[in-house]
């Protein structure tokens, strides 16, 4: 399957990424190889072969959930720059999709 450069650059935009040029027809190779090589796997026959959700013999080990007093939350906040009701303000990084 070949991913287009057009489809790269579409969804560079949807994650607010730039690349050049050349970047972008790097990145539409890869991504066709790498879907190229996950499609070779349609073709194994797995008729009769018991489904694997781990190849690890692993126990789920439990402990009992218990409530723990956490730090103290002066403590916590005494390096933060700017705050409001215990939360740290920061700096917006979202843009209205006018603005990109």
């Amino acid at each position: 399957m070949k991913i287009s450069e057009e489809e790269v650059r579409h969804v560079a935009h949807l994650s607010k990424l730039r690349f050049s040029d050349h970047e972008t027809s790097a990145f539409a190779s890869s991504l066709s190889k790498i879907v190229d090589m996950i499609e070779l796997l349609n073709e194994v026959d797995t008729e009769g072969v018991a489904v694997t959700t781990t190849m690890a013999d692993r126990t789920t080990v439990m402990r009992k959930d218990e409530a723990k007093a956490g730090p103290d939350r002066a403590e916590l906040f005494k390096n933060v720059p700017e705050q409001e009701d215990y939360y740290i303000k920061v700096p917006a990084i979202l843009e209205d999709e006018g603005d990109a």
